[in-house]
């Protein structure tokens, strides 16, 4: 894979919904239903954080739901890239990029959407051929109006914020140009996950995939 044929289907992902959920999963028996609630919603992407150790269960658990488009975030390793590409993931997301994790993502066939902080960050994962990278951590950057500063001198980029992104910021975000979609976990509060309230969630996911974009 090229990193022009990564960044084409990482844009057809981020384009499904304006949301694509950032789930930290502990319990892999609820993964299925979590996955079903959210596509019902109408959020069909999904990007399971490998911060727990049922990470790779819960994305084989997912990728199971018809529907579903699951991808691993948090890859930090060569050997994570290939463990989520192992479970099903279809996806991954890296908080930021090094050419290690580019290099296992384009040899594995696994699209990446990778992370840049900054506009030396983006413009040497434009210089690799990555067109849609990830925002992060959005807030702690700046918020809406510092990605709204790149898309003038980079307006070949389309991002993905995330990192403190929520239901009262994502249309500030949204409205930009430079903007194809947002990463957030308010869809899916562990507390709903833990009472299994599957129906809220899913409301959620329907508040959110309504989102203007």
């Amino acid at each position: 894979m090229t990193p022009e044929q990564a960044s084409a289907q990482s844009e057809d992902i981020c384009r499904l919904a304006p949301v694509i959920p950032v789930l930290v999963v502990k319990d892999a028996s609820t993964a299925a239903d979590l996955a079903r609630a959210l596509v019902k919603g109408g959020l069909p992407a999904l990007e399971v954080t490998l911060r727990t150790d049922a990470a790779l269960d819960v994305i084989r658990e997912m990728s199971t739901v018809e529907g579903g488009v699951v991808g691993a975030g948090t890859l930090l390793t060569p050997a994570d890239v290939q463990a989520a590409k192992d479970a099903g993931a279809k996806f991954g997301v890296s908080p930021g990029a090094t050419d290690r994790i580019i290099d296992a993502c384009l040899e594995a066939d696994l699209p990446l959407l990778p992370g840049a902080a900054t506009a030396s960050e983006a413009m040497y994962l434009l210089e690799r051929g990555f067109t849609v990278q990830k925002f992060f951590p959005a807030e702690a950057n700046g918020g809406a109006p510092a990605l709204k500063s790149l898309a003038s001198p980079l307006p070949q980029i389309r991002f993905c914020p995330t990192g403190g992104v929520s239901l009262k910021n994502a249309p500030d975000y949204l409205s930009l140009p430079n903007t194809l979609c947002v990463g957030g976990s308010w869809v899916a509060p562990g507390n709903l996950v833990d009472a299994g309230d599957w129906s809220a969630i899913t409301a959620l996911a329907a508040e959110a995939a309504a989102l203007p974009r």
